[in-house]
């Protein structure tokens, strides 16, 4: 990668050695059960997506693209949307001179590598919503799939193979048609997210206050890394209120991926029910992993996808099965935190009646 401009206070060229490292080779990248993958997801990505259009009726511009990628393709294409959503907030750092940029380069490099080599073993699909923000090429066509981590849980809970595929392809087509189906959806996100950068203070005094904020959580028994981990830490009161609104937003869409998910995988995908536990497990795995889960935020995801779904759950059974369709009016209508835990709540405010059985 080439190092220009404002994200010259990252290293990214060291990210990606150090990401490449954490990730580690693809055992079965060169197996011949990886030839199957690519032609696989291509019909099953087209049909994931008429089965979720039928379902929603969120219908996506165009159509999704199957990308099979191993574990550093994935790593480089993360690193490409972290650079183009990053660029504001490193240009304001890197222009703060200081005798320790050279070092903070490398630091955060190493930080950043690190987070996406693990994960990069984990991600089973993806739906890259940056991609679309400035690809004439690509219009967020694409869908990713992490193919050997997929050959991996096949092989190892004896999956049957399309049946999976098609499983984890109806999740990523519903994130396309979320992001793309609904109009607004892809404008309001990127903005959270800008806004909430926007008010990080990438003075180190801010840092310290935060390792403050930590000592007196844990003096007072709470766990400081329980709601988003460090990222949650280091934010500014402005930011706080930004990651709510973001939180909310990702607890609908998650919680509505995996409803859709499993809802039509009841239906298409023979063993849904058990590969369904398997990942529900494998999301609580304990242990080492579970300790730095909490560090870089992704235990408040994991939650996300069982807040959001026991919302649409309850949504769903209250005032019917496309009661949902009601969010996806304008961002005035999307549930705050405190409405994902009491949907009562959020029916009433939006207007609508509870169905009575």
């Amino acid at each position: 990668m080439t190092i220009t401009g404002a994200t010259s206070s990252v290293d990214w060229k060291l990210a990606g050695r150090v990401g490449r490292s954490v990730a580690g080779p693809d055992p079965l990248v060169d197996s011949y059960l990886s030839s199957s993958l690519f032609e696989d997801f291509s019909q099953l990505t087209s049909q994931a997506e008429s089965l979720v259009a039928q379902h929603t009726g969120l219908r996506a511009p165009g159509f999704a693209r199957a990308r099979v990628l191993d574990r550093h393709e994935w790593l480089d294409a993360n690193l490409v949307s972290l650079r183009r959503l990053l660029s504001p907030l490193l240009e304001r750092i890197s222009n703060k001179s200081s005798r320790f940029a050279p070092l903070q380069t490398r630091v955060t490099a190493a930080e950043m590598g690190f987070l996406l080599g693990w994960m990069s073993k984990r991600v089973l699909g993806q739906y890259d919503v940056l991609v679309p923000e400035s690809s004439d090429q690509d219009r967020g066509d694409s869908v990713y799939y992490v193919g050997t981590n997929i050959l991996l849980l096949e092989k190892k809970f004896s999956f049957r193979p399309r049946d999976f595929r098609l499983w984890i392809a109806i999740h990523e087509v519903t994130h396309r048609a979320q992001f793309l189906g609904v109009p607004w959806m892809q404008s309001y996100y990127t903005g959270l997210v800008k806004e909430a950068l926007s008010h990080f203070d990438p003075d180190p005094r801010a840092l310290s206050l935060a390792w403050a904020r930590v000592v007196e959580a844990v003096r007072r028994g709470n766990n400081p890394l329980a709601e988003g981990g460090i990222a949650a830490l280091v934010a500014s009161p402005e930011q706080q209120e930004g990651l709510r609104k973001i939180q909310a937003l990702m607890s609908l869409l998650e919680g509505h991926g995996n409803r859709v998910m499993n809802e039509l995988g009841q239906k298409h995908v023979v063993g849904q029910k058990r590969m369904a536990q398997v990942l529900d497990a494998r999301r609580k795995r304990r242990g080492v992993s579970a300790i730095f889960s909490q560090l870089v935020g992704l235990d408040a995801k994991m939650r996300q996808y069982e807040v959001g779904e026991a919302f649409v759950t309850a949504v769903e059974l209250a005032a019917g099965p496309r009661a949902l369709d009601t969010a996806w009016r304008g961002p005035e209508f999307l549930p705050t935190v405190t409405e994902l835990i009491a949907p009562e709540v959020w029916l009433k405010r939006v207007g609508l009646s509870v169905s009575v059985s």
